[in-house]
């Protein structure tokens, strides 16, 4: 590891992983900033929450298989410079201008647009790794982006949260496009390159999308059946689903939920927060360090058996002590629990998918993982009117106990990855 970060090579993969940091830390800033809006507007609705969520989930339908097909023909570096760029801009408007309307429905499609824009730059960054890092790097570079990724975004929840408690949303919305408008002059300073794209192909407008649609089809169909055929994939695709939907299930919930036991916005849900990615970050070194002794689905299913416990057990402490040292420990487990599956999906994307596939693979894979989320995150609002934050958190952890449990007791070794 030490090798490659000396390495002069590296420069520009440190200029894109210092760019995700930094747009990392501002979508958490703009999380606290959207979570403060709302609740200054609609305080303690959790279908209002959701409904705003759902605005930045729906483009993953929408946009996300075609966005996949592009992302495989442009030059991604451009695709990461550009969408950076507007949504900086974008959220520039919403701090000055949208949030000052008698209306909320304006910046329902700041959301949109920006999630929207978030459907190809999240696949094309993920994808981007391979053009500036060696094959063999490919490990550390995944390992240093994903860890630090966690302690930049922690920190991004923890900042925004004490932002927005203080002076408001305002600032988290004018702090989070700074940070998007930093991300796209790093981005742009990338230079060495290990693939070149024509980059009139991203310009070539509205003749260039509607002769090439019939293809564009055929693409996602292609990318469709190469996820069909490979077993690493498919494994990574089942997890990935399972896990969102878990976090899902609870996640607009709980957040209602700890604002009303300890009776603050954001501050509690920034601590938290950060509890959560030490945890994380602590989780994803122990695996990296001791992660090949166990095959990987055990690791799977025992996360979903542990960490439903954890959110049983997170639930019933908390309701009955409202204490924070004690929200703060077992959310620092919870991230422990969870850590070791947070590493190793892109990695072995990136190993084994072509270049010519591997930004369809993203794209899907944010398709499966944004479903799992919209569809648990909703089911859970609905029933959060008719039945107590309370008992959906303790079912929720129930249920993925369950399938963990199931899981390990039914999955056959020979069929994982």
């Amino acid at each position: 590891m030490w090798k490659f970060i000396t390495d002069k090579k590296s420069g520009d993969f440190f200029r894109f992983w210092f760019a995700q940091l930094t747009s990392q830390f501002g979508d958490r800033v703009y999380q606290m900033a959207l979570v403060g809006m709302m609740t200054a507007l609609h305080p303690g609705s959790v279908m209002e929450m959701s409904k705003l969520f759902a605005f930045a989930m729906v483009p993953a339908f929408c946009l996300g298989p075609i966005a996949g097909v592009y992302i495989d023909r442009w030059d991604r570096r451009t695709v990461l410079f550009i969408t950076y760029f507007i949504q900086g801009v974008l959220i520039l408007l919403a701090a000055f201008y949208f949030v000052r309307l008698p209306v909320i429905w304006p910046m329902y499609g700041v959301v949109f647009i920006i999630a929207c824009l978030s459907r190809f730059y999240v696949p094309a960054k993920m994808a981007f790794l391979p053009e500036i890092v060696q094959f063999d790097d490919l490990h550390i570079a995944n390992s240093l982006s994903t860890i630090t990724g966690m302690i930049a975004g922690g920190l991004g929840i923890l900042l925004g949260s004490w932002i927005v408690d203080r002076t408001g949303f305002f600032a988290g919305f004018c702090w989070d496009a700074s940070c998007y408008l930093l991300s796209a002059a790093l981005v742009f300073s990338i230079t060495a390159l290990r693939y070149r794209v024509d980059k009139k192909a991203i310009l070539g407008g509205t003749k260039e999308i509607i002769t090439a649609q019939k293809s564009i089809w055929h693409e996602i169909i292609d990318g469709i059946r190469y996820i069909q055929t490979q077993k690493q994939v498919r494994f990574i695709f089942w997890m990935m689903f399972i896990l969102l939907a878990a976090v899902g299930a609870i996640y607009v919930v709980i957040i209602v939920f700890i604002q009303q036991a300890f009776h603050s916005v954001t501050q509690d849900l920034g601590f938290l927060a950060v509890s959560t990615t030490v945890g994380l970050f602590l989780g994803s070194l122990a695996y990296g360090r001791w992660g090949k002794q166990v095959e990987a689905y055990k690791v799977i299913f025992w996360s979903l058996i542990l960490g439903g416990v954890m959110v049983i057990i997170f639930t019933v402490l908390i309701e009955a002590t409202h204490s924070r040292m004690v929200a703060l420990g077992l959310s620092f487990i919870l991230g422990l629990i969870l850590g070791p599956v947070m590493v190793a999906p892109q990695t072995v994307i990136n190993k084994i998918c072509p270049r010519d596939m591997s930004g369809k693979v993203f794209a899907a894979m944010e398709f499966v993982v944004y479903g799992a989320f919209l569809l648990a995150m909703m089911i859970s609002s609905f029933l959060s009117i008719h039945v107590a934050r309370f008992w959906i958190l303790v079912d929720v952890g129930g249920i993925f106990t369950g399938v963990g449990i199931v899981g390990l007791l039914r999955f056959k070794p020979e069929e994982h990855i």
